[in-house]
């Protein structure tokens, strides 16, 4: 989805106490003279027969094109408050194209008859950047995901089926784009079976765009002022849509989404009876995917083959994260942006709670940039806003960091650094969660409808209708095993150091990254690093042991990096090794897996159409930015594998999909000379 740089919405207040806000590039109010709560509460919620139609079930998902200042998000999250009988779980998808700022939204709802609800959405607001953000209220029971951008170019882009619309933006008059009849068939596309909608317009052109798109237009009576609105409901003469395509076909004829609805989450205080979800792998991956199923009401199961969670990479003592910029905005840059805001989230409530580390700014040196102007420019095209990233000069760069630095740096506000063990096991505490520790999962079986998983001597050690393999360079041999036609993935395996020490105060006192990074330790001393080398020969064994070759690496990159000089007695140097393991394209893999064999007749020239095992997923290849990418991905599985709203749009999923590379090949075409079909060659490097 190619990005446009987000224009933030211009407000023109009202003079006197209850004058609506004004746009002055639309023309038009904000909301009628009657107050945003009384409109949205009759046109939307009346409308969509809410409260109501979400009673007594597991989760409801409202869609929202025009978000404006929030009000009918208001009113539903109030409701949904109100009501006893409501709906376990709330999801709320909205699209802005010009998202109010966080001065302007407060000003807005500085008088809100929802006080607490309108100061906890302001507190939440996101950097204003071309991203779909996720904000999570009521303990994670109310879930806001706001696409920033255009709603034209979002609304194929998401992954969402909703049960309930919410059109509203400015008249079609003067704001044609919303309205025009390619969105509305977008939202025929978007809808669940039964699906409503409302809205304040009656315009002919928009009754019969909705009638093209499926949809059962009436009217109603309207409120202040307005004789009547328009409600619908989803009644399309055929349903062009597709068997769900993260499932694949059984033999059994077992139902296909990735796994069904539950009629009510399970309410126990810890899992009992068998598991909704096994995560393979305890480390930062599935920490972070088991306690994202654990929030969407699922009982899981987590085994871990070493004595305890976080080994590997995932027991460093310190590690960052980060957002990343490019001057095309490409996937990289938009994927480690989102990944990023939704790292800062999750980490900042953890610190907050009691995990070791900062959420407070993070330095990014830029060596290859001629000076702060021409990084300036860069930002500037993109229109990004500074509680995302600003460019410091050396001498502001120097300011924030406390040490003398020689050039201009990236300061990413949300930046910040937290201790990977520590938060794996606060992410693994939930009282969903069951992790058991010395367990090698070395095979998988599907048998009606749920997955078996055996250890070396063949007995089931657990089992259950979704499986993550999230164990880094364990999830091949699984796989291979499973389906002989697996190809290995293109993957990289490499050995890195760190070196830290304790006791001198440094001076420093932010984390900065560049060509290595460098992070302040509490209460004096430093860790930086890391070496990056390549896997030992077949055959050799795995060498974790610390080496003074690498700690003088570490410290010779880290007085490259910031001037800084490690104590001069080489006792004092510590370290630790870890392998990170990272795809050719520097993505990581992440997703439903793929059936190796596509049945006959099968596109596979989009990684969307791929048909899968059904219940199957992997998450690994993090590569070195594992802390920022973890808690994004591990929501996008449990989303997939729930069949609730996706919290990453649709193009970045299919770049970090497991079956990219299958794509690539077909692609190229059926077979390479000689006949051999492309599915026997290893693939592409």
């Amino acid at each position: 989805m190619k990005t446009q740089p987000i224009e933030p919405a211009r407000i023109e207040f009202g003079a006197a106490p209850g004058d609506p806000p004004r746009s002055p590039v639309y023309g038009d109010l904000y909301h009628s003279r009657i107050g945003a709560l009384a409109q949205a509460r009759h046109v939307f919620l009346q409308g969509n027969g809410l409260p109501g139609r979400w009673a007594g079930r597991a989760r409801f998902t409202v869609l929202e094109t025009g978000f404006g200042l929030g009000n009918n998000f208001l009113a539903t999250w109030d409701a949904w408050q109100s009501d006893p009988a409501r709906c376990e779980r709330l999801f709320y998808v909205a699209l802005e194209r010009h998202p109010p700022r966080r001065e302007d939204l407060v000003r807005a709802q500085a008088g809100s008859p929802l006080p607490q609800l309108a100061a906890d959405l302001c507190r939440a607001w996101p950097p204003l950047t071309p991203n779909l953000h996720r904000l999570a209220f009521d303990d994670g029971r109310v879930q806001l995901l706001l696409a920033l951008g255009d709603v034209a170019a979002w609304l194929p882009a998401l992954r969402v089926q909703a049960d309930a619309f919410y059109l509203d933006g400015f008249a079609p008059l003067t704001n044609p784009a919303m309205w025009q009849p390619r969105v509305l068939k977008a939202l025929g596309r978007k809808a669940a079976p039964g699906a409503t909608l409302a809205t304040w317009s009656v315009a002919r052109s928009l009754r019969e765009g909705l009638a093209t798109a499926g949809f059962a237009v009436a009217r109603a009576p309207g409120i202040g002022g307005k004789r009547e609105i328009s409600v619908a409901r989803y009644e399309p003469r055929h349903d062009p849509r597709q068997a769900p395509q993260h499932a694949a076909p059984d033999p059994a004829h077992e139902p296909t989404p990735l796994l069904p609805s539950p009629a009510q989450p399970p309410h126990a205080e810890a899992p009992a009876g068998p598991a909704d979800a096994v995560v393979v792998g305890a480390g930062i991956a599935g920490a972070a995917v088991a306690s994202a199923l654990a929030e969407l009401g699922l009982a899981v199961t987590v085994l871990e083959r070493e004595a305890a969670p976080a080994g590997a990479a995932s027991g460093n003592p310190g590690g960052l994260f980060h957002g990343s910029l490019n001057a095309d905005d490409g996937p990289h840059a938009r994927l480690f942006r989102a990944a990023a805001m939704e790292a800062t989230r999750a980490y900042a409530a953890a610190i907050a709670a009691g995990v070791p580390g900062r959420a407070d700014g993070l330095l990014r040196l830029a060596p290859q940039a001629p000076d702060a102007a021409a990084m300036q420019a860069v930002l500037e095209r993109q229109a990004l806003p500074p509680d995302y990233v600003q460019v410091l000069d050396a001498a502001a760069a120097s300011a924030r960091a406390g040490i003398a630095l020689a050039g201009p740096a990236w300061y990413y506000p949300g930046g910040g650094w937290i201790e990977p063990r520590a938060w794996v096991m606060a992410a693994l505490a939930s009282p969903r969660i069951q992790v058991r520790t010395g367990v090698n999962v070395a095979g998988l079986a599907r048998t009606a409808g749920r997955w078996q998983l055996h250890d070396a001597a063949g007995r089931t050690v657990a089992a259950a209708p979704v499986v993550v393999l999230a164990n880094a360079d364990g999830a091949e041999p699984l796989l291979a095993e499973l389906a002989p036609g697996f190809r290995p993935w293109p993957l990289a395996r490499t050995r890195g150091q760190i070196t830290h020490w304790s006791g001198t105060d440094t001076g420093l006192r932010l984390p900065i990254a560049g060509d290595g990074y460098a992070l302040p330790w509490p209460g004096g001393g430093l860790l930086c690093g890391a070496t990056r080398d390549a896997d030992p020969p077949s055959g050799q064994a795995d060498d974790a042991r610390p080496r003074v070759a690498d700690h003088l690496r570490n410290l010779a990159r880290l007085n490259r990096l910031t001037g800084l000089v490690a104590p001069a007695d080489p006792v004092r140097w510590q370290g630790r090794v870890g392998w990170r393991l990272q795809a050719d394209d520097r993505l990581p893999v992440c997703g439903a897996v793929p059936l190796p064999v596509q049945p006959a007749g099968s596109r596979q020239d989009q990684a969307r159409l791929l048909v899968r095992q059904p219940g199957l997923f992997v998450m690994t290849a993090l590569g070195s930015r594992g802390l920022t990418l973890a808690p994004l991905l591990g929501r996008l599985i449990a989303a997939q594998a729930t069949g609730t709203p996706w919290p990453l749009e649709q193009d970045l999923v299919d770049a970090i999909d497991p079956g990219r590379w299958q794509v690539r090949a077909a692609r190229r075409g059926p077979a390479l000379p000689g006949g051999r079909p492309v599915g026997d060659q290893p693939w592409p490097g």
